[in-house]
């Protein structure tokens, strides 16, 4: 769980970031939560975009990744939403 300081620190970082994924049509799959949990491993601070046609909302689909993934979800605003999944050795954001 991140506290709110840490929480501002991801969005600021976050805020440069592009998508890396778009949610659209089809279900939240196990193939889409491995892309998104070796992207968190290689990167640790994702953005990813949901399209207006997907069946879930923004906040849907941040919850049920993050659960998926054992993420913690930073931010939702709009179609998109920020993924952070702490690496286990040399974190870019171990100083928070």
């Amino acid at each position: 769980m991140l506290t709110s300081k840490q929480r501002a620190i991801l969005r600021k970082e976050a805020n440069t970031l592009i998508p890396v994924f778009q949610i659209g049509k089809g279900e939240i799959d196990d193939a889409l939560v491995k892309a998104t949990n070796d992207c968190l491993a290689a990167r640790e601070l994702i953005k990813l975009k949901v399209l207006e046609n997907s069946e879930y909302s923004t906040k849907e689909a941040a919850a049920l990744l993050a659960e998926k993934t054992n993420s913690d979800s930073v931010q939702v605003i709009g179609g998109k939403f920020v993924l952070y999944k702490q690496k286990d050795k040399e974190s870019k954001y171990a100083d928070m």
